[in-house]
């Protein structure tokens, strides 16, 4: 029995490494035959992390049964898992995100959620002293999640832990993070290919806030304008994913990783009015600019309000 190791849909860097390190870990350290698999497409860093670490790209799997053996990591929450989840034989979880509830497991299982920024974070301290036997391309990734989902230590959720772990893995690997930042997040930025609702369900999570039920979207990118030159045609898109997904709106928070700051778009009076009584804003346009707002986990979600 093969154990599968996956995180949330639309999957980011986090959710595309952390699938391959643990179930490495799993496979060659423990002794349990693991498998990484995707819930979705990589988004296009993920994708660039794949190629530069020389990593197959995992399997991408629409659902489980009840004779899969499953390891959830980068998630707890079930609205971004698979359908048949609570059927599976859930073993263990590993996240950093608040705990949201509403996953049944069939027996007692081993969860590890730590106020870090990366899962992989998390990882590294749960490998322990095994990850010295770990390949270049599992270390690689683990270094290359951190960095993201820290935006290069850029990001409020950062601690000194995760900063201290990717310095570590960057010394054992003779990799300059800034020159890795850099590659991750041009690759991050470069949304040409993709349709409008592809690139509002990208980073996307689900979210029930006043009693709306939201798919909130962010887009991290070094070039902004290139998102926001297509305002019109994504606000425009929003009603149709919204539909799609049983949602009542879609949120979208294009995050300027060098400004250090979110632009959110506003497409009518609800996102309006959930701007101004979150942010304290003033909302004038179909566009509002949101200081020091970076992180969906620790900035936005709490926020969110009617």
């Amino acid at each position: 029995m093969t154990t599968l190791v996956f995180g949330h849909k639309s999957p980011d860097t986090d959710s595309t490494g952390s699938p391959i390190i643990w179930a490495w870990y799993l496979t060659e350290i423990l002794g349990i035959p693991a498998k990484p698999v995707l819930l979705g497409e990589p988004n296009t860093e993920a994708a660039f992390v794949l190629k530069h670490w020389d990593l197959v790209k995992p399997e991408i799997i629409a659902d489980v049964s009840a004779s899969d053996t499953c390891w959830i990591v980068d998630t707890n929450n079930p609205a971004e898992l698979p359908p048949s989840i609570n059927e599976a034989n859930v073993v263990g979880i590993i996240d950093h995100h608040l705990l949201v509830g509403g996953i049944k497991t069939k027996a007692p299982i081993d969860i590890t959620i730590r106020p870090l920024a990366c899962t992989a974070t998390i990882m590294h301290d749960l490998i322990g002293d095994a990850l010295s036997r770990a390949p270049r391309s599992i270390k690689g990734a683990m270094l290359s999640c951190i960095i993201s989902d820290t935006l290069q230590f850029r990001s409020p959720t950062t601690t000194p832990h995760d900063r201290a772990v990717a310095e570590k893995l960057a010394a054992d690997l003779g990799v300059s993070i800034p020159d890795l930042a850099t590659e991750l997040f041009a690759a991050k930025s470069d949304v040409s290919a993709f349709s409008d609702a592809e690139l509002l369900r990208m980073d996307s999570k689900e979210y029930t806030v006043a009693g709306k039920d939201l798919r909130v979207s962010v887009l991290e990118t070094t070039a902004p304008a290139v998102v926001l030159d297509r305002k019109a045609s994504l606000m425009a898109s929003m009603t149709g994913v919204a539909q799609e997904d049983g949602a009542d709106q879609v949120l979208l928070f294009v995050v300027d990783i060098i400004k250090e700051e979110a632009t959110l778009l506003v497409p009518n009076d609800l996102v309006k009015q959930m701007a101004e009584a979150s942010f304290g804003v003033t909302v004038t346009g179909d566009t509002v600019v949101l200081p020091g707002v970076m992180s969906r986990k620790k900035q936005i979600i709490p926020a969110l309000k009617l």
